[in-house]
């Protein structure tokens, strides 16, 4: 579970694009849930991929993924806060792998949201250990990237039922 001091939100993240980014483009700002904000922040990043082939969607979200690990280190480093809980793009991140080969219907997008979230918060073994003792940039989306796999599976599996 995140530490529940919160770190105020850096100036940098108005002037420095990287840091606008990495604080999942504003929305790591918001004065409650910045998680879920950011979450709703990737619904259009996914709907600008998702009737792209398989495979190239796959490749895009694992290029977003190692550049949003380095990223995220390097802000981190640059605000000297570790896991800033404002920093919203490991949600980006953990969206785009719930939504990996979904069906291309809103309802889809609205239960991979919710999935994703719970998994996001709960953080059932190994996330939360993953997000206790993975540290840099690894760390901060690693956690979400496996939330998002596990939102995956009940996602194909709900698919699969109905």
């Amino acid at each position: 579970m995140r530490n529940y001091i919160v770190p105020p939100i850096p100036e940098s993240v108005w002037q420095k694009p990287s840091h606008f980014v990495a604080f999942g483009f504003g929305t790591g700002a918001m004065p409650i849930a910045p998680g879920t904000f950011g979450t709703l922040v990737a619904i259009p990043f996914y709907l600008a991929i998702w009737s792209l082939p398989l495979a190239l969607y796959i490749f895009i979200v694992a290029l977003v993924t190692i550049g949003s690990m380095w990223l995220c280190e390097r802000v981190s480093r640059e605000i000297h806060a570790h896991d800033h809980q404002g920093m919203c793009l490991d949600e980006i991140v953990g969206f785009l792998v719930t939504m990996t080969g979904a069906p291309h219907r809103f309802i889809w997008i609205a239960i991979g949201f919710i999935l994703f979230r719970l998994f996001d918060i709960w953080k059932p073994w190994p996330i939360g250990y993953l997000d206790k003792h993975v540290h840099g940039g690894v760390g901060m989306i690693l956690d979400d990237v496996l939330a998002g796999v596990y939102s995956l599976i009940i996602l194909k599996c709900l698919t699969w039922m109905i």
